[in-house]
């Protein structure tokens, strides 16, 4: 009698746990974003959140991720990496996580690295160009990025400068992880090309007095800046600039001033200076089938707008393309197992996303799916969108 009463009660159990676990088989897949929806680069957030909800939009709609529906969980990490931290701990302990869309700023996700491998979590990265964010020394490496790359960004931006026929540069870099890897980029670059650094500045976030930096860059005879900083530090180096009368001087930027609403903040109007700004995708360069067909999902969930006017648009870009990148290796693996995945990444071919065609986006040695080949340079228009060179 007692063993016929275990035997049932046996059974009650495996019943129930079976029973939970096709419950939860059935709930919907989690992609957590951890970006800055309330400091320095809130428009790359947002275009980091709407790039993931337009692609997540697509993909439920067409049955999901395995059969399982996916949804959007975003917590903003304020632009400080203590907070990314909190944030990748809190993600942690989701229940059917799929992978965390992280970025905006560099030194927050280098603070997460450890936390995210320590916890076997896949991160996926849209706008953080950091070197070491992929290069992390983590095997296996749980870090994918579609963005720009620090490394490969230092030769398009030196590039340009010996395009212009210029020689001689200064650069202005916000005092962080991101503008280190930078220096180090862009003097390997300038030796490489012949081009002469003639001064290195660096400017704190919030700093508001750029003034004695300005005069020596002046001093120096410098024909053209190099600058890498998000929106505010290089509103106060160009609020500058126009003080001392520096306006025609060529500013040649990497992407943070491209997070923001960087022209209307400007104290004198952006066709006043001479700006060129680095990107990896803008609707009037990119015309393929995903690209169009992301410009209409836009328009149809957020409103019409001029599509130059879309903000952070490659964060949106980049974020859309990682979303129905980690889709199609959940296919390859048939599995959504964080190791299944990290391996269908790295095998991965033949994937067409609106920044380009990816024939193999990643591989075990590298986690980056963009090259220097896909970066090009923009500037502002009068109205202060970034445009292709000789769009209007």
């Amino acid at each position: 009698m007692r063993a016929s009463f275990f035997f049932l009660s046996l059974i009650c159990i495996v019943s129930i746990f079976t029973a939970s676990k096709a419950f939860s088989s059935s709930d919907p897949l989690i992609i957590g974003i951890d970006a800055d929806l309330s400091a320095v680069a809130v428009e790359g957030g947002v275009a980091i959140i709407r790039g993931v909800e337009l692609a997540v939009d697509e993909i439920n709609a067409k049955g999901g991720i395995l059969g399982r529906q996916i949804k959007v969980v975003a917590k903003d990490h304020r632009g400080n990496p203590a907070r990314g931290v909190y944030n990748i701990e809190q993600f942690s302990q989701t229940p059917n996580l799929l992978a965390v869309v992280g970025g905006v700023h560099t030194p927050v996700v280098l603070a997460e690295i450890d936390l995210v491998h320590e916890k076997n979590l896949l991160m996926l990265v849209p706008w953080a160009a950091g070197t070491p964010i992929v290069d992390n020394g983590h095997s296996p490496n749980n870090i994918f990025r579609v963005s720009v790359r620090d490394a490969e960004a230092a030769s398009v931006l030196i590039s340009h400068v010996k395009q212009m026929g210029l020689s001689n540069i200064a650069l202005v870099l916000e005092r962080t992880g991101w503008g280190r890897s930078n220096l180090e980029s862009l003097t390997q670059a300038a030796n490489e090309k012949d081009i002469n650094i003639t001064a290195t500045h660096w400017i704190n976030w919030q700093q508001k007095d750029f003034s004695e930096d300005m005069a020596a860059i002046k001093s120096a005879k410098a024909e053209a800046i190099i600058l890498v900083t998000n929106v505010p530090e290089g509103v106060v180096v160009l609020d500058e600039m126009a003080k001392q009368e520096m306006t025609s001087l060529p500013v040649i930027s990497h992407w943070g001033v491209a997070s923001g609403q960087f022209a209307s903040a400007l104290a004198v109007p952006i066709g006043n200076y001479n700006v060129s700004v680095l990107q990896t995708f803008h609707f009037n360069h990119q015309k393929n089938s995903k690209a169009k067909s992301l410009l209409e999902a836009y328009y149809n969930k957020y409103g019409l707008v001029d599509a130059t006017a879309i903000g952070g648009v490659t964060g949106l870009a980049h974020a859309y393309d990682l979303v129905h990148l980690i889709a199609a290796a959940a296919d390859k693996a048939d599995s959504i197992d964080v190791d299944a995945l990290r391996d269908a990444l790295e095998s991965l071919e033949n994937v067409q996303g609106a920044v380009k065609h990816y024939s193999a986006p990643f591989s075990i040695d590298r986690h980056d799916a963009l090259w220097a080949k896909d970066y090009f340079m923009t500037k502002f228009n009068e109205k202060g969108y970034l445009v292709t060179t000789g769009a209007q």
